[in-house]
């Protein structure tokens, strides 16, 4: 090795500051939220045999992401199993609100197979308990990967009601402290975020709640923790909204368009 390559790699060396900052993490959590949604969905992987990865796997992710000594995430594993009926009932509610609501869903098979929305919920519900059980990084990381293939970023704080429905999904954005009640319909290109960035908001509530039987069309945005969408409310496409509406409203963009015939 030639004294310019040494010099090199010791400045890169002395660069790396992280200890716990380990790629393979990444890798391993990908590799268990494939596990996970094969052991719930699909119907030629043995659930008993693929329960016995997931355990293994998970007390490797734990080696990896829980940097305390007594390894206490290592008890999460018993009690995050015993949520997984109740996850996958949730997941078929969901799968049924793309079924009653989208004409273009064919089977219930082409749902869980094909539709970015379904997958994005599916990861944020199995992420979520895992952060309500307080499993470091490795929630973010699985909703950071769903992100990655369906388009749609859901932080695993979030909170999120029964019978989800997101149709096409792409540039979704579900901040950390949302709240969504049941039955909401949301279209791409929606964000659900905060009024401004400051560290000092960490721990507030500081994105929007969004109350029962609500429908959000494409591209509206709706920001900050004190704002509430009411009941049956319905917000159309291209909003900008940062205060409160009130239950049974219709919001809607009036910009004006105008067509004029070509010479």
């Amino acid at each position: 090795m030639t004294e310019e390559r040494a010099a090199i790699i010791a400045k890169i060396q002395e660069q790396k500051k992280n200890p716990n900052l380990k790629l393979k993490l990444k890798e391993k959590t990908e590799y268990f939220t494939n596990l996970l949604f094969y052991t719930l969905f699909d119907t030629d992987t043995e659930v008993a045999k693929n329960v016995n990865l997931l355990e293994n796997t998970f007390e490797e992710l734990v080696d990896l992401a829980c940097w305390e000594i007594e390894k206490p995430c290592s008890k999460i594993w018993q009690s995050y199993l015993e949520c997984l009926p109740t996850i996958l009932t949730k997941l078929n509610w969901d799968a049924q609100a793309f079924m009653k609501n989208d004409p273009a869903a064919n089977s219930i098979e082409e749902v869980y197979m094909a539709y970015p929305g379904f997958y994005a919920i599916a990861i944020y519900r199995l992420s979520h308990q895992l952060l309500k059980f307080g499993l470091p990084l490795v929630p973010r990381l699985m909703t950071e990967y769903a992100h990655r293939l369906s388009g749609t970023d859901i932080h695993p704080g979030a909170t999120i009601g029964d019978s989800f429905f997101i149709d096409h999904a792409t540039g979704i954005v579900i901040g950390e402290t949302v709240i969504i009640k049941d039955h909401v319909n949301m279209y791409q290109g929606v964000t659900l975020g905060g009024l401004y960035v400051n560290r000092k908001l960490r721990n507030t509530k500081r994105h929007p709640t969004i109350e029962n039987n609500v429908t959000i069309y494409a591209n509206a945005t709706i920001l900050g923790g004190d704002t509430v969408i009411g009941t049956n409310s319905i917000i159309g496409g291209n909003t900008w909204i940062t205060s409160s509406v009130p239950e049974n409203s219709i919001i809607s963009n009036t910009s004006e368009i105008k067509i004029k015939k070509a010479l």
